[in-house]
């Protein structure tokens, strides 16, 4: 085999890590690695949907929604092409394609669109950190504290207000000094404030007038003794694109309007009322447990389940975790990259196309040539020919005869030469001798 050939050799197999499920496509010149996060799955079936060769099928959703620890998407490794689909249109960063190897680069394959960014009106503010339910943003506060730049004054006389009509309650007061204490609560879809309240620990207060000058809102007012220049607050918000769902729980919580967000789709979210009824809402949680961006509820009433539908990115895993079919949604867009032309470009297309139709072409099988299986020949009995015992015998004799006469160096020697008339000459001599 040329080496040629052994490089076209492919081979698949996988591994358990964790809650990382590899799949592996290896060759002598490449190698792919599909991670999937199980953990990190939701079970929206996009990658299901999508997938051109149907690799893909969905779990027990009903009963992963409600407990049981199993992938929410199983692969059928022989029929996996690694063609990267599923990997860039996951909404929830769930699946990761690494390579080694000749292949196009990424920018050649349209992947989903999505994103949340902090624009420059933001302050920053706490509130966007401590509300995210899937801890994707990360503030990090550059301006001092109180105590580096005005140590306690011990035994100071003053007075401190909070206008609780202004106080939008960002947290940059209580950052900056231990005598502002913010009181925590948890954030709810219809309620996403993390904090409930501001309360001030006079005991640990010197009136400096410094946090009445670095809040943003006009909010406090202090009577006191100004030791310093108050600092500009200042930091910085990062945003893990690999944790952020782009539920919008930052977006409906910021005071300052710093959010630019971009959904992976849009669309409508409906609770269908024949089945509204038959709802659990006490006992079931299944869509609780499974929504990405966290947005359902229980009215107060207790009867039955509500949503948030800002929060809602449509992916469709409430659906498939539904026991009673209770929600329908539905996409009316899909925000991704450009299609680049290419000969794949029509493949991607109606891959993208089915994540609003819900109909996903396949490959055309209808001109693949079928060869039909010949029938069976009869079985023929062969008939062999009879042999004559006395001739075998004879030419049995005389074969022996050749092989002495063969053996001998004289006519070797002649045979060796090759001259016709000698051969023939010294054949003769043999067989009047009776050798032959």
């Amino acid at each position: 085999m040329s080496d040629e050939e052994r490089s076209m050799t492919v081979s698949k197999e996988m591994d358990i890590e964790g809650t990382h499920v590899l799949y592996k496509q290896i060759s002598d010149r490449s190698s792919k690695i599909l991670d999937y996060d199980y953990k990190r799955c939701v079970g929206c079936g996009i990658c299901v949907r999508i997938c051109p060769t149907k690799a893909l099928e969905l779990g027990p959703m009903k009963e992963i929604a409600t407990g049981l620890d199993a992938p929410p998407v199983m692969m059928d490794l022989e029929k996996c092409t690694f063609c990267s689909m599923c990997v860039n249109f996951c909404p929830v960063n769930a699946l990761e394609m690494r390579s080694e190897g000749d292949f196009p680069e990424e920018d050649q394959y349209p992947r989903l669109e999505q994103f949340v960014r902090m624009n420059e009106k933001c302050v920053p503010c706490s509130l966007c950190e401590a509300t995210c339910p899937e801890d994707a943003i990360e503030l990090e506060y550059t301006f001092p504290k109180k105590e580096e730049i005005a140590s306690l004054k011990e035994n100071a006389e003053g007075e401190i207000e909070i206008d609780t009509d202004k106080c939008n309650l960002c947290g940059i007061c209580a950052r900056f000094c231990d005598a502002f204490l913010m009181l925590e609560k948890d954030p709810t879809a219809t309620d996403p404030m993390p904090f409930e309240q501001l309360i001030i620990d006079e005991d640990s207060c010197d009136y400096c007038t410094l946090c009445q000058d670095i809040c943003p809102e006009d909010a406090i007012k202090v009577k006191g003794e100004k030791p310093c220049e108050a600092p500009e607050v200042s930091g910085k918000v990062t945003v893990d694109d690999a944790k952020c769902t782009r539920c919008g729980w930052c977006d409906a919580v910021c005071p300052y309007d710093v959010v630019d967000l971009l959904k992976p789709f849009e669309g409508d979210l409906v609770l269908v009322e024949n089945h509204i009824q038959k709802c659990d809402a006490q006992g079931c949680h299944a869509c609780f447990n499974i929504c990405p961006s966290h947005l359902w509820y229980v009215p107060d009433d207790g009867k039955n389940i509500a949503a948030v539908d800002d929060l809602c990115t449509y992916c469709g895993a409430c659906v498939n975790a539904c026991p009673e079919d209770v929600m329908k949604v539905f996409r009316t867009k899909v925000s991704h990259t450009e299609i680049p032309e290419s000969p794949w470009a029509n493949e991607w297309k109606d891959a993208i196309g089915s994540l609003l139709t819900e109909e996903r072409k396949h490959p055309d099988l209808s001109r693949t040539i079928e060869v039909e299986n010949e029938p069976m020949k009869k079985h023929v009995d062969i008939k062999f020919p009879e042999v004559d015992e006395r001739m075998m015998e004879a030419v049995s004799k005389k074969m022996e005869l050749a092989r002495d006469a063969l053996t001998d160096p004289r006519t070797r020697r002649t045979l060796n030469k090759g001259e016709v008339d000698d051969v023939h000459k010294a054949m003769k001599k043999m067989k009047d001798k009776g050798k032959l």
